[in-house]
């Protein structure tokens, strides 16, 4: 059992959090930030739970989140129970006119049950996929020649209506389903939606919830976790081997974002609960942090 000074201690801890928060909240007020969800986060619901609070209480006290989802694992488990193998290419899923349906059907359940969660919070947030309002202009997507079908690499951002929602204090949920010239939806990858989004509203930060806790000189040491890194040594990380597989992409859209106006981007384990407020809002943070030179 706590005694009464136990129980003072631990309160003085929370205030002490708060206090170093204060010039995190002061410098973040009234900035954009995009935080793209995806990953094993989306697949826990007390994580699912936590991800989601943590975005309302950035919205609570000042900033202005924009979530971008993925739900990668949700349409492989749907593509399956159709009967059919998921095919990837580069880490890009084959997408044929089945597929697209699934993954449009799909994503908009996943959008719609984080907007009931951002609203049970209390903040209004609105759904939305690259289609709406022409958010996201896709054209079609090849890997190393290869046909992808029904995939699309972002070629315009419209962001009026992001625009339009945070200014009358809505969180928008984007969905990462774009528009091509013949009307079609193609379906993009979450990453790839997330940087181009935050590039055209020169957000100032970039947030990638993944399922690993950053970016590693080796992978197979914890202890050489890279907490921070400019564009050149990000580049020369990429140019000598340093960072390779399913982190190349993801670091490539890390360069592309502060190359087009981001601020800062981070990549972050969304296993870690609360692993958004740790990073923006405390002296040592966590993951590894991308900053212009």
């Amino acid at each position: 059992m706590q005694s009464i000074n136990d129980n003072i201690q631990e309160e003085m801890n929370k205030a002490t959090v708060l206090v170093e928060a204060l010039p995190y909240i002061r410098e973040f007020n009234g900035k954009k930030v995009v935080v793209k969800y995806g990953g094993s986060a989306m697949l826990d619901e007390n994580l699912k739970v936590s991800v989601i609070r943590d975005v309302a209480l950035l919205k609570l006290i000042g900033l202005k989140p924009i979530i971008v989802h993925g739900g990668g694992k949700e349409i492989s488990k749907w593509v399956r129970l159709k009967g059919k193998e998921p095919e990837f290419i580069n880490g890009l899923r084959v997408t044929d006119e089945d597929t697209i349906e699934i993954a449009e059907m799909v994503l908009n359940k996943v959008n719609k049950s984080l907007v009931a969660m951002m609203e049970s919070m209390g903040v209004k947030a609105v759904g939305l996929c690259g289609k709406d309002g022409s958010l996201m202009h896709t054209v079609k997507k090849y890997a190393d020649g290869h046909d992808l079908g029904f995939v699309g690499e972002v070629d315009t951002v419209d962001s009026k209506l992001i625009d339009v929602l945070l200014d009358n204090d809505y969180v928008p949920v984007i969905a990462p389903i774009g528009i091509g010239d013949n009307h079609s939806s193609y379906n993009i990858n979450a990453d790839d939606a997330a940087c181009a989004i935050a590039s055209k509203i020169h957000a100032e930060k970039l947030v990638f919830l993944t399922d690993i806790e950053g970016v590693f000189m080796d992978p197979t040491d914890k202890k050489t976790l890279i907490s921070e890194m400019d564009l050149n040594t990000a580049r020369e990380y990429i140019s000598n081997g340093v960072v390779g597989g399913g982190m190349l992409p993801k670091l490539n859209n890390c360069i592309d974002a502060i190359e087009n106006g981001v601020s800062r981007v981070h990549i972050l384990d969304g296993r870690l609960e609360h692993c958004l407020l740790l990073e923006l809002f405390t002296n040592k943070g966590i993951g590894t942090a991308i900053i212009s030179n």
